[in-house]
């Protein structure tokens, strides 16, 4: 076996995380958000653009905890998912082509939150296996039809590795992460951390406070 590949690698993965470092975050425009002050939120079932057919169910069970937590109502999921099937849509793709208004006469909400799974299960590199979720969600007026907020998470099993014990220890570190993780289904709770990052009020750019937190409209309904 040789190393010249992997070696000859390493400087353009190290060039990667250096970029990665450097982009700055600009403050999110908040102000459509906080005309509508959204108080209750659907949450259509999640678009799947992984090729792991768990990826909407794993995701969409822990979204409502943090809206939840940031002081919203959200309409209990499996009602919502029953109310699309009652009325012959069974699935995301279908969810996501209702129209606003629609969405607006059948439940009542202030708010929809679309969200898209960009990325979900576990991979095998060179020196790295992981599992990661991605995705990405967007809030929308069902009143006003205005975008209030968007945003993006990603969570990843590899955070906080310990990167010692040499290039062979790597690989096989890697190799017995990929045989746990396939087999124990680790991007589920993976989706739990990625959920929260994206959902959880009081982030950079995050979504704001609802209406039911001790911290609504706090410092700009921001965080605390």
């Amino acid at each position: 076996m040789t190393w010249s590949p992997i070696l000859k690698a390493m400087p353009l993965v190290a060039a990667a995380l250096l970029s990665s470092g450097c982009a700055t975050q600009q403050p999110y425009d908040y102000t459509a958000y906080k005309e509508s002050r959204p108080s209750s939120i659907l949450v259509l079932p999640p678009l799947n653009m992984s090729p792991d057919v768990l990826a909407t169910n794993s995701v969409l069970s822990h979204v409502t905890l943090p809206l939840a937590e940031s002081g919203y109502y959200v309409f209990p999921v499996t009602l919502v998912n029953e109310t699309f099937k009652q009325n012959g849509l069974v699935n995301p793709a279908e969810m996501h082509d209702v129209t606003l208004q629609k969405l607006r006469d059948i439940f009542g909400a202030d708010a929809a939150l679309y969200i898209t799974v960009r990325q979900y299960g576990t991979t095998y590199a060179i020196i790295s296996s992981e599992s990661r979720v991605t995705a990405e969600a967007r809030l929308i007026d069902l009143r006003t039809e205005q975008t209030l907020w968007s945003g993006t998470a990603t969570a990843s099993s590899a955070e906080g590795r310990s990167s010692s014990g040499g290039l062979v220890g790597l690989l096989v570190s890697a190799l017995v992460h990929q045989i746990v993780e396939s087999t124990t289904n680790r991007a589920h709770p993976i989706a739990g951390i990625t959920s929260n990052r994206l959902l959880a009020a009081g982030r950079p750019n995050g979504i704001l406070y609802g209406p039911r937190s001790p911290n609504y409209m706090t410092d700009g309904n921001t965080r605390p």
